[in-house]
């Protein structure tokens, strides 16, 4: 698939089908993650992946809870999604990596503008979701509920210092036209590019 095409067919999909996912495209997206670009090559990040039904079924039950209450149609589409990969920034990589000589110090957030853990993790999260649609399969990113962080970490044994900076949910598109896929985009224009760029100067 060319580049372009991929670009133009991603789509946030919140229904699958049970067909069943071939491993070989979930190990591309993952290791197509690792070229993500990372600030001082850093590269603070890990991910989780669950892609056995008992695991995904923990996942929701970790992340929703008993107070949850039965699924809307929103849950109901994205729980059925075979694979969850949970990708994890680290600050704590980021600060070992600028205490080394090559670099001018700690870096805390009071001296980045952005804290890039989490923006670095967030493109690699991005070639996932790309690589799925090159390899014939829909995903969707979506955020963890935070009171349900700490039931995620647990279930999983998720380090102290990695922090969760969303999920991503990979499967075959279901033809569901409430769930399926495009939500807010079904509903909402794409931007005009004239709307958002500026050349030379921004004026508004």
């Amino acid at each position: 698939m060319e580049f372009q095409e991929v670009v133009d067919r991603r789509r946030m999909v919140r229904r699958y089908t049970d067909e069943p996912v071939d491993p070989a495209v979930v190990d591309r997206a993952l290791r197509n993650a690792t070229h993500a670009p990372s600030a001082g090559f850093s590269q603070g990040w890990g991910f989780l992946v669950l892609d056995r039904p008992d695991d995904v079924r923990r996942f929701w039950a970790a992340s929703t809870g008993p107070d949850y209450g039965p699924p809307d149609t929103w849950l109901a589409g994205m729980m059925t999604a075979p694979v969850i990969v949970l990708p994890c920034s680290s600050r704590a990589a980021y600060v070992e990596r600028y205490s080394q000589p090559d670099k001018p110090g700690p870096a805390p957030e009071e001296r980045w503008s952005m804290p890039y853990w989490h923006l670095d993790t967030a493109m690699a999260a991005l070639l996932i979701l790309q690589t799925a649609v090159d390899g014939g399969l829909d995903a969707c990113f979506f955020a963890l509920p935070p009171r349900r962080e700490d039931h995620v970490r647990r279930a999983f044994g998720v380090p102290a210092d990695h922090d969760p900076i969303g999920v991503v949910a990979m499967g075959h598109r279901a033809s569901d036209p409430e769930t399926g896929s495009g939500g807010s985009s079904r509903r909402r224009a794409r931007r005009p590019l004239e709307d958002v760029l500026h050349r030379g100067r921004w004026t508004i």
